[in-house]
């Protein structure tokens, strides 16, 4: 992940000041066409099967997926270019986004899944 939303950034700013953050209970994956600063992933699917999936983070430092993240597409959707983090399955607040670093073309039924330590969240 490259970016911190404003959300993301005020979060940080919070703990940082010794100020109790509200922090997310789960943290969900989506997928999109974009992304801002201001507003984190833009462009998410809509229908066709999509659903922002749970993500389950490991590590002391760097911050990787766990286990294999999977979208199931029931149709095209189109070409995918950037994933985004929020702390809800859908609505919510987006928390940081990024693009990725190869775009998946969705023209049908079919999956695209994140392997196990393909995604990371660095401090820097």
């Amino acid at each position: 992940m490259s970016s911190l939303t404003d959300h993301g950034r005020n979060i940080l700013a919070r703990a940082l000041c010794g100020r109790l953050p509200a922090l997310p209970n789960a943290v969900f994956l989506g997928l999109g066409t974009g992304g801002s600063v201001a507003s984190g992933l833009s462009g998410e699917p809509v229908g066709n099967g999509y659903a922002r999936q749970r993500v389950v983070f490991t590590g002391t430092g760097v911050q990787q997926n766990a286990e294999a993240v999977r979208f199931t597409f029931t149709g095209a959707v189109g070409t995918l270019t950037h994933v985004g983090l929020f702390d809800a399955a859908s609505g919510g607040n987006a928390l940081t986004w990024s693009a990725l670093t190869q775009s998946a073309t969705v023209n049908g039924p079919g999956t695209v899944t994140i392997n196990p330590g393909a995604f990371t969240i660095t401090g820097s």
